[in-house]
Parts: C-alpha cells; sequence; structure tokens
C-alpha cells in the first residue's frame, strides 16, 4: 500500500525539496522521509480548556510509541472547546472545531491519526472531523479527575456545582465554604469524574470501537494513562499498515452497541446529539427513535452521579468499562471491528471480573431494570425531545402541570427567585429560545435551578421543558432538545403562563393541553426573534445548523469529502 505522506515527503521535484526542508528546520534527520507512516497528534490542549491542560504530556507519550512502531510523529493543534469558559456555549462552536480538525487532517501529510480529546466537545468534534476524511484513526481520552472530598464526604464534579448552588441559596453553606469546596471538587488534572458528558464521551468512542480497550476510565493522574498513551502510539502505525480506517469501525453495529452501553453507564443525554452527528458524517442512517428503540429497555449498571453515588476513579478501579460490555456481552452486537482488529468480545475476554459490585451491578440484578434515554413525541415535540430517566424524579416522569413560561434566559434569570412569582411545585417550568438557532448554540441551560422560594420548602424537583440541553453531570426530570425548536416556529414558542403541559413517559408523550385552533391564533401573532448575529461564524451556523433531532450539525457538513487532495500547494 503507498503511504498517502508519499504524495508530500516521496517527490523528487521542487515540491518534495520544500516539503522535506521545511520540517527540517525542526530538527528531523532524512531517514524520517524514508517511507513511515506519518501519524498526525490532533492536540485540544487548551489552558482555558481545564480538562485538556496536560495534554502536552499525553502527546509525547504518543509519539513515544509512534517512533517505537517505527512511525513519523507530528503533532498539530486545533480549536479547543473549554464547556467550563466558552460563551456562550461550546456546543456553538462543536461544529467549527471539527471543521479545524477535518481540514488539517486532509490538508496534510498524515497517513493516520491519533485524537486527544478531553472536554466533553473536543470529543465529538475530533471524531466528526476524522470520520469525514476516513484515514486510520486512534482516540486517546484525556481521563477524569480524581475523586473530590470536601468535610468526609465524596465530591463530583458538576453534580455538585447545582448541590452547592442550593445550598448557597438557602443558607446551608457560606461563599466562605462554597470557594473552599470548589478547591476540593476539582484537585487533579483532568475532566469531569461523574457520569457528566466528558465521561460518557469517552466511554462512546470506547464502546465505538474508538480506542484501546479500558481506555475511558483510566483517570488523568494515573499513570497508566501514560502508558495507555504510548500503546495507542504503537497501535496507530499497525493501523495504517492494516488499512484499518475509521469508516470500517464506525459501522450501523457500533452505533447501536453505544447506545445501549450508554444506557447501561447512565450515561449524559447529550450523547444523542453527538452520536447522530457522528452518524451523519459516514452515512450511518441513526435516528432519533433508535436511542429510545435501543437503549430505553437496557438496565442500569453503573453507580456513578448524577445517577449513583459513585465517581470515575472507583468505576475506574472496579474494572471499568470492560466489565460492563462483558455485563452486555448477550446486548452487543459481536460482528464489530474496533481499533485492535478484534471485537469487544475478542478484547476483553472470556470473563472481564468485577471488583466492586456496588460501583458496577451485574445485569441479574441492576440498580434499576429501565434506565436509557426516552424519546418523547407530541405537539409540543413533534419532530421528538429527550428525558433521562435515571436522573429524574419516578413521580414525576407522568405529570401534568400549569406551565410557568421563561421567554429567554434572561428572563429566567430575572424572575427565578421573585418572592411573586407565581409557581408552585406542581408547575411545569418551560424556557424557550435555547436551542441551536435560538441561542445560538444549544447552552446546557435546560436543567434550569429551582426558584429559592420552593427550595426552602424542601421542593427537590420539577418537570422542566427546553430546546436546549443539560450537563451531563445534572439531575432532574428535564425535558430536553425540544425538536422543532421555538426560534424556528416550533409549538414551545406558542406555550403561554397558565398552559396546561402533560408528560406521560409511560406512553412516550409530551402534550401541550390547547386546541388546534387556538394555537393557529397564536402562531399567526407570533413573531421570530430576530438573528444573534448577521456575520461571521455564528451567522453561518445559524443559518446551517440542523435541528437537535438531526445532531445539530451544519447541513453542508453531513457525509465525507475523503482524504484526497486534488492539487498541490506550489
Amino acid at each position: 500500500m503507498e503511504l498517502r505522506s508519499r504524495g508530500w515527503f516521496g517527490k523528487k521535484d521542487k515540491d518534495g525539496i520544500i516539503y522535506r526542508s521545511w520540517m527540517k528546520n525542526q530538527g528531523m534527520p532524512t531517514d524520517m522521509f524514508d517511507g513511515r507512516p506519518v501519524i498526525g497528534i490532533c492536540n485540544t490542549f487548551s489552558e482555558l480548556t481545564p480538562c485538556n491542560a496536560h495534554f502536552n504530556d499525553i502527546a509525547e507519550r504518543v509519539k513515544r510509541g509512534v517512533l517505537e512502531a517505527g512511525g513519523f510523529p507530528v503533532e498539530f493543534p486545533i480549536m479547543s472547546l473549554g464547556e467550563t469558559l466558552l460563551k456562550p456555549t461550546a456546543m456553538l462552536f462543536r461544529n467549527l472545531a471539527s471543521m479545524d480538525a477535518e481540514e488539517s487532517i486532509r490538508g496534510n501529510p498524515i497517513d493516520g491519526v491519533v485524537l486527544l480529546t478531553g472536554c466533553d466537545k473536543t470529543t465529538p468534534s475530533t471524531v466528526m472531523g476524522a470520520a469525514s476524511v476516513g484515514l486510520p484513526t486512534i482516540v486517546v481520552p484525556g481521563g477524569p479527575m480524581l475523586n473530590g472530598h470536601y468535610k468526609g464526604q465524596t465530591i463530583g464534579s458538576g453534580t455538585h456545582v447545582w448541590k452547592f448552588d442550593e445550598d448557597m441559596k438557602t443558607g446551608k453553606m457560606t461563599q466562605e465554604e462554597c470557594e473552599f469546596a470548589e478547591s476540593c471538587m476539582s484537585r487533579s488534572i483532568g475532566h469531569c469524574m461523574t457520569m457528566g458528558t466528558a465521561s460518557t464521551m469517552a466511554c462512546m468512542v470506547e464502546s465505538l470501537g474508538l480506542t484501546l480497550s479500558g481506555a475511558a476510565a483510566i483517570p488523568a493522574a494515573d499513570s497508566r494513562k501514560r502508558v495507555l498513551a504510548q500503546l495507542s502510539g504503537r497501535r496507530i502505525v499497525e493501523m495504517v499498515k492494516e488499512n484499518l480506517t475509521i469508516d470500517k469501525i464506525l459501522t450501523r453495529e457500533a452505533f447501536e452497541n453505544a447506545i445501549k452501553v450508554n444506557a447501561a453507564v447512565g450515561g449524559s443525554s447529550n450523547l444523542i446529539i453527538h452520536l447522530l452527528a457522528i452518524a451523519g458524517r459516514v452515512g450511518v442512517d441513526l435516528k432519533l427513535e433508535d436511542f429510545d428503540r435501543l437503549g430505553s429497555k437496557i438496565p442500569l449498571l453503573v453507580n456513578l452521579m448524577p445517577s449513583g453515588k459513585y465517581l470515575m476513579e472507583d468505576f475506574f478501579y472496579a474494572g471499568g468499562l470492560p466489565v460492563v460490555l462483558d455485563q452486555l456481552r448477550h446486548e452487543l452486537h459481536e460482528n464489530v471491528i474496533t481499533v485492535t482488529g478484534k471485537n469487544h468480545h475478542e478484547n476483553i475476554g472470556q470473563k472481564q471480573e468485577c471488583y466492586n459490585t456496588d460501583v458496577i451491578a451485574p445485569y441479574s440484578s441492576p440498580l434499576q431494570d429501565h434506565a436509557g434515554i426516552v424519546v418523547v413525541k407530541g405537539n409540543l415535540a413533534e419532530n421528538g425531545a429527550v428525558l433521562k430517566p435515571s436522573a429524574a424524579t419516578p413521580e414525576l416522569l407522568n405529570h401534568t402541570g400549569r406551565a410557568v413560561v421563561f421567554e429567554s434566559i434572561e428572563d429566567y434569570h430575572a424572575r427565578i427567585d421573585d418572592p411573586d412569582l407565581d409557581i408552585d411545585e406542581t408547575c411545569v417550568m418551560v424556557l424557550k429560545y435555547v436551542g441551536p438557532v435560538g441561542y445560538p448554540g444549544m447552552p446546557e441551560v435546560g436543567n434550569m435551578a429551582l426558584p429559592k422560594k420552593l427550595l426552602q420548602k424542601g421542593v427537590k424537583d420539577m418537570v422542566r421543558i427546553s430546546d436546549g440541553r443539560m450537563s451531563g453531570t445534572a439531575y432532574g426530570t428535564v425535558v430536553l432538545h425540544v425538536s422543532p425548536e421555538s426560534a424556528i416556529g416550533g409549538n414551545l414558542a406558542l406555550v403561554e403562563n397558565g398552559d396546561m403541559i402533560r408528560l406521560n413517559v409511560d406512553e412516550r408523550r409530551i402534550d401541550l393541553l390547547v386546541s388546534e385552533e387556538e394555537l393557529k391564533e397564536r402562531r399567526a401573532r407570533w413573531t421570530p426573534p430576530k438573528p444573534a448575529a448577521t456575520r461571521g461564524y455564528v451567522s453561518m451556523y445559524i443559518r446551517h445548523v440542523n435541528g437537535a433531532d438531526q445532531g445539530a450539525d451544519l447541513d453542508f457538513l453531513r457525509g465525507s469529502s475523503g482524504s484526497v487532495v486534488t492539487r498541490d500547494s506550489h
């Protein structure tokens, strides 16, 4: 097989001189260009993405493995997306980062690529970009932080943010105590150590077959993370020699396995929007309904926050994702291939021992019988909306209540703690214009904090509905990703204070109890919001983003362009 990089470094003319000579200014000897596989290391390091701030060390470990296997490692940066700092939301830029990854991989002399991923959007964005090129690809997840500890209790990043916020509002915690707890919560390198979206994405890529076995749960601070990076560097060189490309791994069966695994680990609802987008890049016809059909009957096996009580460090010590794959052996497709060249069953062997059944329950005795994401439809979400039952209050999964409407996130913040707000625990909180077009970018604001006056009464949960997302670290009876979204005229835009809304998860329904005639009258009076931007990337995003039910990718990015570049640069 002729290496793709020979189209650069193998040239015997002026172009070849340029390609080789300028690389040599980094001190590379001539024999590095003798036909070794060139391995691109796609690094999402940034000090503004705290979860990924240790990636330069990880990259060096990957390079060591590549060199050991006879490859030529070259590191390159792409846009990094930190969920904790980036405004208005990192999700707005997921598709931009995917474009960065795609064009950086395609346009350079790369035969195979290693994706360094951590904070949640860096995983789907780089996988989306790599999938649209189609080279051999392996993912090295950056790993979760070590467990947080505060006043004798274990605390989880993200999940305890919401609890600390509630305690501050109700006077149970002072500002000084909160600032001390912050340090206790984030005490090592790595991403959120709850089963939030970052950990979910790590489990996603392992279940898809894009990582070496056991990669998802290794803590960032554990020396075995460096070992994994080095072994991944070795393996990508062999993948190039075997021509094991990413499209051979990302099959329909691999996506179905990932959906089932996500249910078993209690993963984030954000998996849906990212998996749909990745599937769209490789031509797999994945539908929103597939997540309910395949995942909603899978039992919850992993006892991690926000659905349980443990954290990713405990998950790793209990055996990690290979134990879950073993427990789900009879549920998963065997006719898949992973980056090892083998399927999951071959990777994990005949029996994978669990070292703590309180962290990873056996399939025969799960934490919950049915825990996967459910999809609800009705006149309030004609294209669907999603809900995570494992993080919800069972009594609220079938509920009818009076709507309390917030017309924007600013309206919500202005009124939520007003003592005169007409709301009680039986009401349904509705937040508009936080979808892909409306915000723009579909932020993690769907798990609206409850009114202070209800928190002081001891109310812990209410039904909440929006066209936005919520952090995978969050919890509550929250209906998300309502589609069509309000900003493009979905019926969510027409909800008024006092309307009755019925949620019936058993029947997979979400309905606004208003007549069609009344809705027609309201629609005639409705005015679409002005675009949030008229220039630049954000304007392009607003004009081209697909709905949440299609993964919120840009319409012109679906599919792939392959790895061929038809013209030279000189």
